[in-house]
């Protein structure tokens, strides 16, 4: 089974999230149920069936939450910039491509959004990266073929 890491804010609102749904959402779909109940006959009765979809949503996702909570690790950011690892932000360049600088954090892959610069641990560029030093090139096989990249900075 793999660890499922997040940042100290993604555990907090996962937390959040968790306990909102336990204690607050379940309260209400208990009434919406109860409300349904009331009005008759449960066979054909859309309101009931309805909530109890939802609560079947409900259930799932705190189910979710509960079995990622087993196995969660926080990242913590840790002061040695001489190698990548979770948590890192990392400057690079391409050495293939004509890009410019680009910057990536590497993180669990629940906070992953390659769009905003945070990529996964399990993702080919995160696994390329982790455990490398500065100035180090590494070859990266991606779906328009091998790229070469080289760290510029870490922190």
């Amino acid at each position: 089974m793999n660890k499922n890491y997040i940042t100290a804010e993604a555990y907090k609102a996962l937390k959040e999230e968790l306990n909102d749904l336990k204690t607050i959402k379940r309260k209400e779909i208990a009434q919406m149920l109860q409300d349904a109940k009331e009005l008759g006959d449960l066979a054909e009765n859309a309101a009931y069936q309805e909530a109890k979809e939802i609560q079947s949503v409900l259930e799932t996702r705190i189910l979710q939450l509960e079995i990622f909570f087993k196995d969660v690790s926080i990242i913590r950011h840790s002061t040695n910039n001489d190698v990548v690892q979770l948590g890192s932000t990392i400057e690079i360049k391409s050495l293939t491509r004509p890009i410019n600088k680009k910057v990536f954090t590497i993180t669990g892959s629940h906070e992953a959004k390659p769009t905003e610069g945070r990529i996964s641990n399990l993702s080919p560029l995160g696994k390329a990266f982790l455990g490398r030093k500065k100035g180090d090139i590494i070859l990266v096989n991606t779906p328009q073929g091998e790229v070469k990249y080289k760290i510029l900075k870490i922190s």
